[in-house]
């Protein structure tokens, strides 16, 4: 219960506290900011030709994705308005960029198709990040459910890389093209578990082996061939889900077979 003999406060300090908490945290936002012109670079670098620019904007796109929400974690600036932010931002670098950039490649050969299998990749983007805030609360946090959208756009903008560092063209490689498109589209929408990663604690204590093997991940096998390393890296990340998804079909299975013997 409040003093009686306290003094009120007054109305416009009121307001002035409610427009604090609704203020927006500036070095969230930064990254998020570039992450968003990432995308918007990758798109006039596609329509210009340059595809492996494109490509390499979609990758770095994704890189300060990663890093805005962590740093807004670590530095306690968190806001529904940063969430937002994010999944606009997320919805311009990791849905629409990939989509015109694959269609400009390679699918643009295959007409009709072309654009709608651009399309469908560009919906699923949408319907996913949707998904994913309207479920943020109640998903396990272990898991995605479903690709993760900057996983997907990786995939795709690293077939691009890949296959441009071999000096394969687009229009040589279309039908690869669709299928990789469709691919992490659905899988965007799909119930496939996929690793999150966000028990990691960075603060935690590690042994000494795994620090040297990120040592050599990062500083020797990815400068080998970085186009070759990362579509490796990421297609194996985009099959992940769907083998944690059998390993759990048949180890319930099992369980079944186990509880009702014949």
């Amino acid at each position: 219960m409040s003093d009686p003999n306290s003094d009120p406060i007054p109305p416009g300090t009121v307001k002035q506290m409610r427009l604090r908490r609704r203020g927006i945290y500036l070095l969230p936002n930064l990254f998020t900011t570039a992450a968003l012109f990432a995308g918007f670079y990758a798109v006039i670098q596609a329509i210009n030709g340059n595809f492996e620019h494109a490509a390499i904007a979609i990758l770095i796109a994704m890189v300060l994705d990663g890093l805005d929400g962590r740093v807004a974690r670590m530095t306690d600036t968190q806001s529904e308005f940063g969430a937002e932010y994010d999944s606009m931002s997320d919805m311009v670098s990791f849905g629409v960029a990939p989509a015109l950039i694959m269609y400009e490649w390679a699918l643009k050969e295959m007409g009709q198709w072309g654009w709608i299998a651009a399309f469908i990749y560009c919906a699923c983007a949408a319907l996913r990040l949707a998904r994913f805030n309207t479920n943020i609360d109640v998903v396990d946090k272990r898991y995605f459910q479903g690709l993760p959208s900057p996983a997907a756009a990786a995939l795709v903008a690293g077939l691009i890389w890949v296959t441009l560092d071999f000096d394969v063209a687009g229009t040589d490689v279309t039908w690869l093209a669709l299928i990789v498109t469709l691919f992490a589209g659905l899988s965007m929408v799909s119930n496939i578990p996929f690793y999150s990663g966000k028990e990691i604690n960075l603060r935690r204590k590690v042994p000494f082996f795994t620090i040297l093997l990120l040592v050599l991940f990062f500083f020797v096998l990815i400068p080998s061939h970085p186009p070759v390393v990362l579509f490796c890296l990421f297609a194996s990340y985009a099959s992940s889900g769907y083998a944690i998804k059998l390993w759990r079909f048949a180890k319930n299975r099992k369980k079944t077979e186990h509880a009702n013997p014949e």
